[in-house]
Order: structure tokens, then sequence, then C-alpha cells
């Protein structure tokens, strides 16, 4: 039967889950969302995406795209618990979404389609949150569709994500005919009667009570093999228990080292259940989470998840809306009442908290406070960006902002009106803030305004949200790769001497670079540039070393070749001479910027432009002009899978070419292809000219 959603209700921390829905655009992310909502008797009729009415794709854009593209933020309350959850955009487009989402997640629900397995966003939003060790569940959806297999779907999670699936449930019937799961922990049948939303729970039905005893065994094994308490048992008993077995499945779960696996059906409303309790039962709590990390004057320090604790919160996302601008916060320990000052860290600014939201998509309900392991928006903070550490002002503490991703694609924009200028500026400064992973800069060789995001789409919908929020009429150039620059041979023992004499005090530095390839395993993760110095005998101070580095990070903005970023360089400092009275910082900064230019211009330099694996899924009967067409745009084909009369090819190609591939695909294939995309890097390119894309 159906579990009282408010019985028992608590706000210990113990019952509270901070969780994400992950997946592949069209795997079911919002469904699931919203068949969680209509569950938990948070909203009293189902929204579906394809109607427009959900929950969390409240945005005009989404509904009219009929796709998730800003996270949205819910709340619930299940048999006890409080569970807040994040609905997270399943486009590549929108990663940077899903890497701030991820960033104060304690756990996540990893959803996977029954018919194509684990997809490309897929396995990148997976590899986003074993990055942030977010424990996961995985929840096989669409089993109700024709060509669903679960044992499919998990072997695809196996090869191409390598956690080892844990299955749980064994369904009961197939595509049109799937009606409930077997649960293999406590062997009973869950079955969803045709226009019920309650399940009925019973034996396991006698044809499937063999199948389901040989894969209540399999599981036993496959726990037993990772958890040494699960396999003293077992050794002992040639059994495990459903609590031991719930136990190591849970442990298995924290640690990352399984994954459980659940299945069902979103759009029929069968599985919604099962997978609330997974997730209160495997998914950890804010308590069941390290304690957060961050940096008080340089030092490392701890601040654990305590309501008692001083007051420190993430601000993970900016969103302008009608009624002012919100701030969404995840606190990670103490406890904040609205009214109160607290420190932006970074900024070094006081901001006042004047109300306090509990957060459910586009409504907000008010609160009193907010302690460690909520989220919520606040209203009041008004220059807070996405990634700033709030903390009270009496115990400051730097938290770890989330990464973006560096933008990949430009385009240039303008005022259709010249009366519209002066707002163009405002609306673009404030999208910027609300998605960082949205650059704004001025060309200097034509003084246009550059839109830089990580797609066509994103740039598409940015554009779209300023013409819709603010009445502007803006006209957009076409888009523009951005390339980086590296170097293929360098050089050694550039000597540079920076010597200036204008009247008083004057400028005396004097180095030796040596500059090469960066080797991957050397890449130290910042920006692809390592500097070295093998200076000895004290002859350039330490502080004139840094300000060499400092100079040389300065050099690596405009590269040679065409004024793009430099990337993959190491810097060898080798030697260097000072002055007594003329040597400073600035003038050993300023050597070392020139001294790096002269140095790449002495070298060979290679041009790398940004390339993505291209997952294409057409009619067999297409695949010839498919992977011709793909040919013509300087890809490189990696595999191609038949599967039940379509064909699923996977090929490596430059962005710069698939600039209206997707109105291409389908005019080759009727309408019937789609294809989707994952970046994979830079790629050595050919000359600029030669593709007819602009600089920039």
């Amino acid at each position: 039967m159906r579990t009282d959603p408010h019985r028992n209700l608590t706000t210990s921390l113990t019952a509270v889950r901070n969780l994400g829905i992950l997946a592949h655009v069209d795997a079911g992310k919002t469904t699931v969302t919203e068949r969680i909502l209509y569950a938990t008797g948070t909203t009293y009729k189902r929204g579906e995406v394809h109607d427009g009415t959900t929950v969390t794709d409240f945005d005009s854009q989404e509904r009219d795209r009929g796709i998730t593209i800003f996270a949205a933020a819910v709340s619930c309350d299940w048999d006890g618990h409080r569970i807040n959850l994040i609905d997270t955009p399943g486009h590549v487009d929108f990663s940077d979404e899903v890497e701030r989402s991820l960033r104060v997640l304690d756990g996540a629900i990893a959803v996977f389609d029954a018919v194509a397995g684990v997809e490309p966003q897929s396995e990148s939003v997976w590899r986003q949150a074993d990055r942030h060790k977010v424990p996961r569940i995985a929840f096989v959806n669409k089993l109700d569709r024709a060509g669903a297999d679960l044992d499919t779907a998990v072997d695809s999670i196996r090869e191409r994500l390598h956690p080892a699936p844990l299955v749980v449930q064994l369904p009961i019937g197939t595509e049109d005919g799937f009606a409930g799961v077997v649960d293999l922990l406590r062997m009973r049948s869950l079955v969803w009667a045709e226009g019920r939303d309650t399940f009925d729970e019973g034996p396991v039905p006698d044809a499937l009570l063999i199948e389901a005893q040989r894969r209540r065994r399999r599981l036993e094994e496959a726990v037993a093999e990772l958890h040494p308490l699960a396999l003293e048992e077992f050794c002992a008993e040639a059994t495990l228990s459903a609590q031991t077995l719930a136990a190591a499945l849970r442990d298995l779960t924290r640690t990352g080292e399984g994954v459980v696996v659940l299945c069902g059906s979103a759009y029929r409303n069968r599985g919604i259940e099962p997978l609330l309790e997974a997730a209160v039962a495997y998914l950890p709590s804010p308590l069941d989470v390290p304690a957060v990390r961050g940096t008080q004057d340089g030092a490392d320090q701890e601040r654990a998840a305590d309501p008692a604790a001083p007051f420190a919160a993430l601000a993970f996302k900016v969103n302008s809306t009608a009624t002012g601008r919100l701030t969404y916060l995840r606190v990670y320990s103490g406890t904040i009442e609205k009214g109160e000052a607290v420190l932006d860290v970074g900024a070094r600014r006081t901001e006042r908290i004047g109300r306090i939201l509990r957060v459910q998509a586009d409504r907000h309900a008010e609160a009193d406070r907010a302690v460690a392991g909520d989220i919520v928006a606040v209203v009041g903070p008004k220059a807070v960006r996405a990634g700033a550490t709030l903390c009270v002002p009496s115990a400051p503490l730097l938290l770890e902002p989330p990464t973006s991703a560096d933008p990949v694609v430009s385009v240039a924009v303008e005022a259709r009106r010249s009366t519209d200028t002066d707002r163009l500026v405002p609306a673009l400064v404030r999208l910027v803030e609300e998605d960082p992973s949205l650059a704004v800069r001025t060309d200097p060789e034509t003084g246009q305004t550059l839109l830089s995001g990580m797609g066509e789409l994103h740039l598409e919908v940015a554009v779209e949200k300023i013409r819709r929020a603010h009445g502007l009429a803006i006209d957009v150039g076409r888009p523009r790769v951005s390339y980086r620059e590296t170097v293929a041979r360098g050089v050694s023992g550039l000597v540079y001497r920076h010597v200036k004499q204008e009247g008083g005090a004057g400028q005396f530095a004097h180095v030796v670079l040596d500059t090469q390839a960066l080797e991957p395993e050397g890449d130290g993760g910042d920006g692809g540039f390592a500097f070295v110095s093998t200076v000895t005998g004290g002859r350039v101070p330490q502080e004139y070393v840094r300000a060499v580095e400092a100079g040389c990070r300065d050099a690596l903005a405009e590269g040679p070749l065409g004024g793009h970023p430099v990337t993959g360089l190491q810097v060898t400092l080798t030697d260097g001479a000072t002055h007594s009275k003329d040597s400073s910082e600035m003038a050993f900064r300023t050597a070392g910027r020139l001294a790096l230019r002269e140095a790449l211009r002495a070298g060979v330099m290679l041009l790398l432009e940004p390339v993505v694996e291209v997952t294409v899924t057409v009619p067999d009967d297409a695949v010839g002009g498919v992977l011709g067409d793909l040919a013509a745009r300087r890809g490189r084909v990696s595999g191609s899978v038949a599967r039940q009369g379509t064909a699923v090819v996977t090929a490596t190609v430059p962005l710069a070419e698939l600039f209206g591939y997707a109105t291409r695909l389908r005019s080759r294939t009727q309408g019937r292809g789609t294809f989707t995309t994952r970046p994979t890097g830079y790629a050595p390119a050919p000359s600029v000219a030669s593709q007819g894309t602009a600089s920039q």
C-alpha cells in the first residue's frame, strides 16, 4: 500500500536527504521528479512534460522545448524524511548546471532509459558525480517501452560506468505488459493495476519464483564479494538475511563500490515508491558525508553539519525573478535567521538576509530560519555570485566554489534598435551572474560584443532569455568556436633583459627561460600550464620568481598564431640576474610576460580546436549518407552498433563543423535521426583561414 508521506515527520539531520536527479536528455528525469512529488503528496496532479504542466520545468523555454534547461530545487516529505531534490538538465550544453548542483548534493538518483541504456550524457554526469564523490542509486526507467530490457541496460552500466551494479528488483511483465516488480530483498511482488496510483503487495508469482530465487542468489554473491561482514554471514549461513543485505547495500552505495539498481516506468507511475524507499535507505544524510572543508587565513579547516556550529553556506545558484533576486544556498553548518547579516567571504562584503524561502521550483514558502543540511533560497543579498561562501562574520570560512568549464562557442550580439543599446549591457551582466558558464567580452578588433557559452543551444537559450525577460530585439551573429594554441616545439635558453630608465628609480630584470610542451601527467590541473624554477644560488630571489610566474600567466591570454589562449605549456626559469636598486617585482613580472611572448614566437606553435564525441542514431537505410556527411565534416568514426532496425554511430568531430548539423541530419533521415554530443577536449586544427571561421 502507499505509504503515508507525512508519517513520523522529523527535522533531524539524520532524516534529511539532499539528492539530485541525473541522466541523459529524454531518459525521464523530470517525469521521475514529478512522480516523486505526486507520490509524496506534495502535488495532487501528475505533471507531464509533453503537456507543459510539470513543476520543475516551469520556465517558458523549458516548456516550449520539452527539455530541462535550469536546475530546479523542490522539497518533499516521505516516511518521516525531508527530501530536497534538484532536477538537473540532461543536455550537454547545460552540464555546468549539473556541476553546480553536484557540488552541494549528498546523493543522487541516476536515471537510465531501459532501451538505450547508458547514453553519452549519462556517462558524462556519472563522471561528474565521481569527481564530487556523490553516492548514487540507479533507476532503469521506461520498462514499458518496446525493446526495453533491464539486463541489457545493467550490462551497459557495468561496461561503461564500471561500478558493480547490484540489481534488487525483477520486472513483472515486459513492454506494454509491464505491471510491477519483484523486491528481491524481501521476496515480495509489488503490482500496480492499470489506472491505479497505489501498488498491491503479495507473494512472488509462481511463474517468476525460480528466476527471482536465482537473481536473489546472484545479488547475495555479488554483495558478499564486496562487503566483509556480509561475506562472514554468507560463509556461515550460505545466505544473507534481508537486514544484512540492506545494511551492506547501504555501505556499498555510500563508499561507491556498488550501485543499487531499481526499475520501473515513471510515466505509468510504477516503481516510484520503492525508489523513494531505496533513496531513504541507501543514500546518505548530511551527517553521513564528510564535514565540509574550507580555508581560514590560509589554513585548512573542517566544519561539521551541526546547527550549533558557526554558520557557513555555499551559494550555488542565483536567479533574478519578478519579485527580486534569489540566491540559492546549501547550508553546511550553523543556523541563519532572517534579518541576520552574513559575510561574503570572497568579496569581503557584508550582506543581509531579508527573507528565507523553502523552494518548490518557482513557488516558495516563507521560513524563519535555515539550519545545517538545508537547501533554501534567500532574498536580500545584492551582489552575491554563484560559488560565493556566506559565513557568520565572526568565523569566516572560504569553501571551494564549483568549477566552470571554459566556453567553447561565441556569437556576436547587438541590440537591433540603437535606443536599446544601453539596456543590453545590464541584461548581459545579469545573464552572466545567473549562469557562470556564460562569458561576455568585447572583440578588440571589431568592437563587437561577444557572448560565449557551451554550445549552440546554450547560446540560443541565453539570447532568447534576454528577449523574453527584457523585451529586447537582438541581432545575433554566426557562431564561432574558441580556439587554443599550444607548443609543438619549445625553445631553450631564451635570454630576456628588461631595462627601463626614465629618471629616478629604474626597472631591471634579467631572466632565462626554457619552454616545452606540458606532458599530460605533468599538468597540475592549472589550466594546462606549469611553471618550474631551477635557479640556484639565490640569483633570483623567491619573490621575483613568483613575479616571473605571474608575468608568464599574463602572457598566456594571447598566443602568437591568432591571439588565442595558450595551453599545454611548461616554462622553466633557469637563470637570471638582479640589480641592487632597480629590480622589483613589477620589473620581473614585465620581464616574464615579454620573455614568454618572445619565446612563443621563436618556437613552433600549434592551433587547437574543440572536438566532441557525436553519437548519431539513424535508421539502417540512412547509415551510408550519415557516414559520408560525418567524413565531410572531418569526423573520425570510432564505432557503429546495430540495434533493432537502427544504427548507433559514434564519431569524433570538430565542433566548428557541427553548426547546423541538426537540420542536415533531419533532412538526410526524413526526420528520423537524432544525435547527441559530448566534449572530449582539443585537437590539432588546420589554419583558421582554411576553415572560414573568424578568429577570436
